[in-house]
């Protein structure tokens, strides 16, 4: 409501500004006025609360002379306001502006706010609620009413409400008494409320009194402007009788002028009437045309045309400039067709102009359109001013001929054969395809019934079951024997439609034909190869097996025995390493010739893998002919031939099982002849051998074993033990060898002959060897951390360790994770695993030797090593292999190359330890000839790692003094 009202009451900042300086002094008088006007009502309510409450105080109070004075002071103090009230009524005008009614009124405002104020402060007992309620209640009414009455005058209002609530609000907030701290609060509240309330009412009746003087204002030049008004009606009046002489003279002239119009008007509608005609017979011819009329001045540039919205999407202003408008629509490839078209017919080279292109409607997408023109008018030069012409929408036209184009390119490079007859079978037109399938020029078929490129009488009939097909359904498609133009058959998927017109009468047909040779020497090639291996010749795995189970059927009726040759080629794998795919292939294909010629006789003849093959007999005669057979059948094999300018020779393990003798099934007989080349290839390879009940055993042990031996790893059944090495110059054991143990649950401890070699053959050598080194790196630190010092273990590394490419990377890891310092690990590798892949093996050598771990030659002596690899290899140790101390004399061959050994590796720096020693005899020849170290039982069996750190601090007793 307050907005509203300040809204209603605004005036603007000007007008405001004026009228508060043209009436400054009324308005002052004007608000002493209302001042005077509204005190009279609170002065008179505020003697009638201070009777109210002087009769509610009178009981609680124990002497009534400072409520009775109090009361007198009040009614003489009212009094004299109403008094003075009267008296600024009874003034003059002039005598009211006068600032000391003001004055006066401030004064008395200020006197009664004291008198309230006292009232509050020393008349309203403190220990007395009752009391209070009354006496606080009315003070706050009769101040609520005056602050309504004087908040014309902010001065008044102050000077009234600041001595009245001011000292009673510090009054009795600085009391001992909890409630008139309320009422000093709930004072304080009433001050803040007044005061606002105060300055809203004062700012309403401030805009209220601007606003009557600013209507007064406006009245006043109002007035002013009606008699300026009046002057000028006067004025206006004589003008208007002139005007009125000269519209009468105007009026008869008109009339003259109405007269010659009327009959210049009839002559002009019979002239539009038939031009009416015209422009509609025109417009319907256009419209059936879809052209839109374009009118083109060169002078300005401008351009009317018709159907915009049709052509271009543009709203039909009618009237567009060529430049700004109608050329950037242009296609840029199109610009140069329609600039060269316009340019010779300009130059006066064609009579008009006609070209297509492209143009961009306002939805985004290309329009075709075809374009005409002449030019109608030139000027004084020649040059064209003036241009007529249509244009007209053919985007769709466009689509058509490029669908028939695309429909005929379609048709032309189809793979497929395509023919088109008329309903009487005549052949209408033909594609490439065709011409190439059958061998018929196109000018050839084309006219001709398609019954006479046809010369099979199965096909001819085979025509009249398509045509009834056709009649009945529409549509055929089928397999059929056709003949080319050459006489030639070949196989043709065909596919015949009927096309009908819209009485559903059969019009044209439309053939689509393949030629299925290709397919078929495809399926025949692939049934071949589904059978046959591609690279030999020989059948394959798939066609083994079902001649395989088809021997077994009739083997059960007629009670004949099958032989199963399994054949594998012995380091074929190291072959295609070293020689390349290309060596191994033509190696596999003279193999599968060498068998096919020895096994003439044979029932079935397959390859089965890479390297394996499979011989099926029927029947044998007797197990002397097959061992006679498999002899001659390995002679044949490693007979040397030359392959890539390399003479190879090739052996061959052949594992051979019978039936019924040694399966009752042909599955089980497959398995028995593998694992008996299996154990032809343990015996060394280039040998055959029947299968056993033993040799099951055997490799049904082997199978367990794996599987144990894999759960051991997993399980925690290995163990380390350290066999020590006593260094002969100081007389003391200051290395051991880690060897691995397992201990079986049941078995007790496995001897490493027994699973070494399986663990190499499956590939858990890796993670017995990690564990391994894991192990005997542990222990050293704990040797150190127990203060039996520095022992150096050496730990085996396996070929498998080696190839995996991670050995380095490994011992790095186990040295951070251990701690033990890398002198004190020692890596041992026997020469066949320095001779394979030597820079390989010298790069990991390499950065063995940058972290410090010492390098050992395990069994040297017994392989073929060179003595410049040697040379080259980082190696600090040098094993003598046992064979060589076995039978150590003074005089033997073994003691020739043992201290040829030893005198080598000193020349090369090399450190020499002797293992296998086991006799006293040994242990002095070794000594005399300067070996570095020796284990083995004349010092102690490999052992414990509990008993190994007995032996040590044994060793350090006897030391100590």
């Amino acid at each position: 409501m307050t907005a509203s009202l300040d809204s209603a009451l605004s005036l603007p900042v000007s007008a405001a500004q004026s009228v508060k300086q043209q009436y400054a002094s009324q308005i002052a008088i004007e608000r002493t006025r209302l001042l005077y006007e509204g005190s009279r009502l609170p002065t008179l309510f505020m003697l009638i609360c201070g009777l109210v409450s002087a009769w509610a105080l009178w009981p609680f109070l124990a002497s009534p002379l400072l409520l009775l004075g109090w009361l007198g002071a009040l009614l003489v103090l009212g009094l004299l306001r109403l008094l003075q009230v009267r008296a600024f009524e009874r003034a003059s005008a002039e005598r009211q502006a006068d600032p000391y009614w003001i004055r006066m009124f401030v004064l008395g405002a200020a006197a009664s706010g004291v008198t309230l104020s006292f009232a509050a402060i020393m008349l309203a007992p403190a220990e007395s609620f009752l009391a209070q309620v009354p006496l606080y209640g009315l003070i706050a009414v009769s101040v609520a009413c005056a602050t309504i009455a004087y908040a014309i005058s902010l001065p008044a209002l102050l000077s009234f409400i600041l001595p009245c609530l001011l000292p009673t609000s510090v009054f009795l907030l600085l009391s001992d008494s909890e409630l008139l701290h309320g009422w000093g609060q709930l004072s304080l509240l009433l001050l803040l409320a007044l005061l606002v309330m105060a300055w809203q009412v004062n700012r309403l009746v401030q805009r209220s009194l601007m606003q009557r003087f600013y209507n007064q204002a406006l009245l006043e030049r109002q007035e002013e402007a009606q008699r300026h008004s009046e002057a000028l009606n006067h004025k206006l009046a004589r003008e208007v009788e002139q005007r009125r002489q000269a519209e009468r003279q105007l009026r008869a002239a008109h009339s003259q002028l109405e007269r010659r119009v009327a009959e210049r008007t009839q002559e002009l509608d019979e002239a539009t009437y038939a031009l009416g005609k015209s422009q509609a017979r025109l417009a319907m011819a256009l419209e059936a045309s879809e052209l839109g009329l374009w009118d083109w001045n060169l002078r300005t540039d401008e351009v009317h045309h018709s159907k915009l919205q049709e052509l271009f999407g543009l709203a039909p202003t009618g009237t567009l400039n060529m430049r700004r408008d109608l050329r950037p629509l242009l296609h840029p490839d199109d610009r140069r067709l329609l600039l060269h078209a316009l340019s010779a017919h300009m130059r006066g080279r064609t009579d008009g102009y006609a070209v297509e292109y492209r143009v961009r409607h306002a939805d985004g997408y290309w329009v075709w359109v075809e374009d005409r023109g002449r030019v109608m008018e030139r000027d004084e030069r020649g040059r064209v001013v003036r241009m007529l012409g249509t244009r007209r929408n053919i985007t769709a036209r466009k689509r058509r001929e490029e669908e028939q184009r695309l429909a005929a390119t379609v048709f032309e490079t189809a793979s497929e054969g395509i023919v088109v007859l008329d309903r009487h079978y005549q052949v209408l037109a033909v594609n490439r395809a065709f011409c190439v399938m059958t061998g018929y020029r196109r000018e050839e078929a084309v006219g001709r019934n398609v019954t006479q490129l046809v010369s099979s009488p199965d096909t001819h009939r085979q025509y009249r079951q398509i045509h009834a097909q056709l009649l009945a359904h529409g549509r055929w498609q089928g397999e059929m024997m056709e003949t080319r133009k050459n006489g030639e058959l070949y196989p043709q998927w065909l596919q015949i439609n009927a096309v009908r017109d819209r009485n559903g009468r059969i019009t044209q047909m439309v053939g689509f034909f393949a030629d299925l040779s290709a397919r078929r020497q495809a399926e025949e090639r692939l049934r071949y190869l589904s059978n046959y291996d591609a690279l030999t010749g020989l059948a394959n795995r798939m066609l083994f097996k079902e001649r395989l189970h088809e021997a077994g059927q009739r083997s059960r009726q007629t009670g004949r025995s099958l032989a199963l040759l399994h054949i594998d080629l012995d380091r074929f794998k190291l072959l295609n390493d070293s020689l390349g795919h290309e060596v191994a292939d033509q190696v596999l294909r003279n193999m599968g010739r060498r068998l096919s010629e020895q096994l003439a006789e044979a029932d079935t003849l397959a390859r089965l893998a890479a390297d394996e093959f499979v011989v099926l007999f029927d029947q044998y005669s007797n197990l002397s002919s097959l061992s006679r057979l498999a002899s001659q059948l390995l002679a044949k094999l490693r007979a040397p031939m030359t392959v890539d300018g390399h003479e190879l020779v090739i052996s061959a393990s052949i594992g051979i099982s019978l039936l019924p003798e040694n399966a009752r099934e042909v599955s089980a007989l497959i398995t028995q002849a593998n694992m008996a080349m299996q154990h032809a290839k343990h015996l060394g390879g280039d040998n055959f051998q029947f299968f056993t009940d033993n040799l099951q055993a055997c490799t049904l042990e082997r199978l367990q074993l794996e599987n144990q031996l894999r759960k051991a790893i997993d399980s925690g059944q290995l163990e380390v033990f350290y066999q020590p090495k006593l260094d002969l110059s100081l007389d003391s054991l200051q290395a051991a060898e880690a060897l691995v143990r397992w201990r079986h649950p049941q078995r007790g401890l496995v001897s490493p002959a027994d699973f070494i070699p399986l663990a190499e053959e499956t590939g858990l050598i890796g993670a017995i060897g990690e564990f391994v080194l894991r192990r005997a790196a542990s222990q050293a630190c704990e040797w150190r951390q127990q203060g039996l010092g520095d022992i150096r273990v050496s730990v085996n590394v396996s070929v498998h360790q080696l190839r995996q490419g991670n050995l380095t990377t490994l011992v790095r890891r186990v040295l951070e994770e251990t701690g033990l310092p890398a002198h004190l690990l020692e890596l041992e590798l026997t020469e066949s695993q320095l001779l394979d892949n030597v820079e390989s093996v010298l790069h990991t050598l390499n950065q063995l030797r940058e972290l410090g771990v010492k390098l050992a030659i395990d069994d040297f002596g017994t392989g073929y090593s060179s003595l410049s690899y040697l040379k080259r290899l980082p190696v600090d140790y040098l094993k003598i292999d046992r064979t060589f101390v076995r039978d150590l004399t003074e005089d033997g061959e073994d003691a020739a190359i043992t201290r040829a050994i030893i005198a080598m590796a000193h020349s090369l720096e090399l450190k020499v330890v002797a293992e296998g020693v086991e006799e006293q005899q040994q242990l002095d020849f070794l000594k005399s000839q300067g070996c570095d170290e020796i284990q083995g039982f004349l010092i102690s069996r490999p052992i414990e790692a509990i008993h190994f750190a007995s032996l040590l601090r044994e060793q350090e007793m006897m030391v100590a003094p």
